[in-house]
């Protein structure tokens, strides 16, 4: 399966400097694009639509990767969407479970790909939270069966647990009894 692999950046912009006046306004944007070129066009496409701000009379100070604070960690986040379809524009709020708010937003783009046939460039992400269990509402993957997972202290067992030589001189080919592996 083709996946797009969706990285957070922030971005920082201004207005060209006029007349040696430098702009005081600077325009900070966190955005969600597979790479840092991207990350710049979706930048200028939204300054263009909420500033009038373009390309041509504005430059670019900084583009940051965000990276996850605990990224082995399954979290609960919530996603507000916009998108534009053949029949009008749309919003949304769904919730995914993930261990980064960079795979949640892949879930969300790769559900609204399938179940609203949705293009990247028409997808507008208005805003992410990380969701605590008791917020959740159920909306989206947390619906339903998913929620007997939100206990705090939940323990799943270890099936097939092989045992390994503590050293490789204790490694054997053949072995006197079978091996427990439950």
């Amino acid at each position: 399966a083709l996946t797009m692999v969706m990285r957070q950046y922030q971005v920082v912009g201004r207005r060209l400097p006029k007349d040696g006046k430098d702009p005081k306004q600077l325009y900070r944007m966190k955005l969600f694009a597979p790479n840092e070129v991207v990350a710049k066009s979706r930048f200028w496409y939204f300054t263009s639509k909420l500033r009038k701000l373009k390309r041509a009379n504005g430059q670019i100070l900084a583009v940051n990767e965000m990276v996850e604070r605990k990224p082995h960690q399954v979290k609960n986040f919530g996603i507000t969407v916009r998108w534009d379809s053949r029949h009008g524009t749309h919003n949304m709020f769904k919730e995914y479970r993930d261990t980064s708010l960079n795979g949640a937003v892949e879930k969300m783009y790769q559900e609204c790909a399938s179940r609203y046939r949705c293009r990247f460039r028409s997808i507008q992400i208005l805003a992410t939270k990380r969701l605590a269990a008791k917020e959740t509402t159920g909306q989206g993957l947390l619906g339903g069966p998913l929620k007997q997972f939100h206990q705090r202290k939940i323990a799943f067992p270890l099936t097939h647990r092989v045992q390994r030589p503590s050293s490789r001189r204790f490694r054997t080919t053949f072995k006197a009894v079978k091996p427990s592996t439950y």
